[in-house]
């Protein structure tokens, strides 16, 4: 259907067709543009489009000037377009326009005025700024119910980024992977921009970039806190939405990919025509010389083209009914994910488009793990999320993808969404589950202790089959979206009326609890509660058993003033404020975090390898619960309401050798969790339990260096503070 707009837009350069180099046959493999060496060892690119269903592709370069050159693709292999251009090398800026059928109530939205870019574009010049000419159809249409199906014929070119041709660097003989156990992990999610920003010991010209984040002042932060591996919100090259840009806001997280190969083009401080390659490269040597791993948190759920209002940017314009899940109104997407579309995981090419991608993160860019968006929606057959699924299957069996780290956020919008503890071996998990225990204990909503004793001691009733270990749990107290620590204890409402949509976005429900004030307050007593109820919920989250995750900032008290969904705040509300740790308490905070995740590192009773079992060494439990008595809980006591738990682990007989085959042995420890707003008097465990304990990490203090090396005896009474917890070692 043709359009009526009423003006179309002129490019700034008239593309030219004639003139050009010559375009040889080529290769169909691998897709993308690569630098090799053609026939008579003429160097040049070779370009391959996979694009079912088209009738014809251009591939168009664009000069320094902005002046495009098209050249057709006439070669045509298994429903992939290519062709090798002699003398375009490294630099080239480039994408495509395809050919065929308007049709949107069958799904078909081939529209050649909009140029497209390469999904294996491993670099991208320039930003989407998504003014009416990149849409497909016009966007402005009077009759806006049909505006999807009106094709709009304006030029997209002069305003959409290009494709960069990237010289191939894969040389990582100098670099060393960590390869830290996934029992001995530590996850610190950050963002690269967030993170790196408001730096002091960063030079200014590199904050928010890869660059500043491999800076030794950034890298000094990670190594003194102790984290093993950083969890990077996401850095695949990214689209700002329309009603953000249209509200003088941009997309901060980045979940909104448009370019699965390229890192995000606005956090390189080097250039944006391949340097962002290079740079992200250095970044994660820098990070690994350090001994710390890097984790993509990466988004193959959907895309930034949204639905079918949307704009045209690549998938869409490439072969819309291949890439996307349509409903049987194949006008209409289907939307598991809540972005507007869903990709379609089940074709051949967009497994292969994601299963690529992930190869090359782990291969070229050097990455040691993803975590995955939503990766129900990845998880599904037709319809149903299906742990035979061809992305899990092809995952499992991948000989470079299965010895990664792999995270599952195992859920997505859609019915039957929630998986947690359903994913197979060799994934970890997102625990919400843990998450919910532990937020309603310390706010006292917990009517018992049952799910919170599974949430501490590794959610055996989760993952204890298949093989799966107590690591397949990643435990989270927080996590980037919603609350903060510190907003956790200082806020009971969401207050997101920066993002400008009514205060409406975000979650309601936050199992937060203010201490008694909404918002920040001078109260002194209030203020000190708070500061304890953040020792409470990282000392219980380090000691639990899994894999800790950190949020960045959370360690030293960072606020967002209570926006519990600050995706658009790309500014001081989303960036860290180093400034914190001179607040004395900020600075007690972080010793503390420190402090646990050094006992954590030393200690593998804290870590263990296996699940508890019940049994152990000179007749003790490995893990054995008491009360506020002293003895050890019955059955009824776990039904019962209690604000206080006491866990004893064993670290007698830990399963498990070490590397020369020699049993791992440790000390014990006694954790108390005290919820209640009173002091209580607690009674230790004496023998055959322990003879002496000693005071090792005391929350109610403010100041930990004052809580070592108390020696309490066994069977002795101990005054465990209002809302606080208690660890002790077992000295005898």
């Amino acid at each position: 259907m043709a359009s009526t707009a009423e003006q179309e837009a002129v490019p700034e350069h008239a593309p030219e067709r004639a003139g050009g180099p010559p375009v040889w046959p080529g290769a169909p493999t691998p897709l993308g543009a690569r630098c090799r060496v053609g026939p008579d060892g003429i160097a040049g690119t070779n370009f391959a489009l996979w694009a079912g269903g088209a009738e014809a592709v251009e591939l168009c370069l664009f000069g320094p000037d902005g002046t495009e050159r098209r050249l057709p693709l006439t070669e045509l292999t298994h429903e992939i377009w290519h062709g090798f251009v002699p003398g375009i090398g490294a630099g080239q800026r480039y994408g495509y326009r395809v050919h065929g059928r308007w049709d949107p109530w069958t799904g078909a939205r081939w529209n050649p005025a909009k140029l497209l870019l390469d999904p294996y574009a491993r670099a991208v010049d320039g930003d989407f700024s998504l003014p009416a000419e990149v849409y497909g159809h016009v966007r402005d249409w009077p009759q806006q119910h049909v505006a999807d199906t009106v094709r709009d014929e304006r030029d997209s070119a002069p305003f959409v980024p290009k494709g960069v041709v990237v010289q191939d660097d894969d040389d990582w003989s100098d670099d060393r992977r960590p390869k830290t156990p996934w029992q001995d992990s530590v996850i610190y999610e950050m963002h690269v921009k967030g993170f790196t920003k408001l730096h002091p010991g960063i030079p200014e010209h590199l904050r928010g970039t890869y660059a500043g984040l491999a800076h030794p002042a950034a890298i000094e932060h990670l190594v003194r806190l102790g984290v093993t591996a950083v969890e990077l919100l996401p850095v695949h090259q990214f689209a700002h939405e329309d009603h953000l840009l249209q509200r003088g806001l941009r997309n901060h997280w980045g979940y909104n990919s448009i370019g699965y190969f390229a890192p995000h083009a606005g956090y390189s401080s080097s250039g944006t025509t391949g340097q962002q390659v290079g740079e992200f490269k250095r970044m994660v040597r820098a990070l690994h010389a350090a001994g710390i791993e890097v984790i993509l948190d990466v988004v193959y759920n959907h895309t930034a083209e949204a639905g079918e209002f949307g704009p045209t940017l690549s998938l869409k314009g490439i072969d819309n009914r291949g890439y996307y899940r349509l409903q049987s109104d194949a006008r209409r997407y289907a939307d598991y994910t809540g972005c507007g579309n869903t990709l379609h995981v089940v074709q051949p090419q967009v497994l292969r488009l994601i299963t690529d991608s992930l190869r090359y993160w782990v291969t070229e860019m050097g990455v040691d793990g993803f975590r995955f968006d939503l990766a129900a929606a990845l998880a599904r057959s037709m319809h149903d999320v299906d742990m035979l699924s061809p992305f899990l299957a092809v995952i499992a069996q991948d000989p470079v993808l299965r010895r990664v780290k792999l995270i599952a956020e195992p859920w997505d919008v859609g019915n039957g969404g929630y998986q947690v503890g359903a994913f197979p071996p060799l994934w970890t998990e997102w625990n919400d589950r843990y998450r919910d225990a532990v937020r309603d204990f310390w706010r006292g909503a917990l009517p018992d202790v049952r799910d919170l004793g599974y949430r501490l001691s590794g959610s055996s009733d989760l993952y204890a089959w298949g093989g799966r270990r107590p690591y397949a749990s990643v435990n989270f107290v927080t996590a980037h979206d919603g609350f903060t620590l510190r907003d956790l204890v200082t806020y009971e409402r969401k207050h997101n009326e920066a993002n400008g949509e009514g205060n409406r976005d975000g979650t309601h429900d936050n199992r937060s609890w203010n201490c008694g004030t909404e918002g920040e307050t001078d109260d002194p007593a209030i203020s000190a509660l708070r500061l304890r109820q953040q020792r409470n919920l990282l000392t219980t989250l380090l000691l639990s058993t899994g894999v800790p995750m950190l949020v960045a900032g959370d360690e030293m008290g960072r606020t967002q003033g209570g926006n519990n969904n600050a995706y658009c705040q790309d500014n001081e509300t989303g960036w860290l404020d180093w400034t914190l740790p001179d607040d004395p308490g900020r600075s007690h905070l972080l010793t503390l975090t420190r402090r646990l995740l050094d006992l954590r590192h030393r200690h593998p009773v804290l870590r263990r390898r296996a699940f508890f079992s019940g049994r152990g060494a000179d007749g003790l439990r490995d893990l054995a619960w008491f009360g506020a008595d002293g003895t050890e809980m019955t059955e009824r006591d776990w039904y019962a309401p209690t604000a206080t738990i006491a866990l004893y682990l064993s670290g007698r007989d830990i399963p498990g050798r070490d590397e020369r085959g020699e049993q791992i042995t440790d000390d014990s420890f006694l954790a108390v969790l005290h919820a209640g707003p009173q002091p209580l008097d607690f009674r230790l465990p004496g023998p055959p339990w322990a003879e002496t304990y000693e005071l090792t990490v005391d929350t109610a203090r403010e100041d930990q260096s004052a809580a070592p090396g108390t020696e309490h005896r066994g069977g002795e009474t101990i005054t465990v503070g209002a809302r606080s917890v208690v660890l002790l070692r077992v000295r005898e």
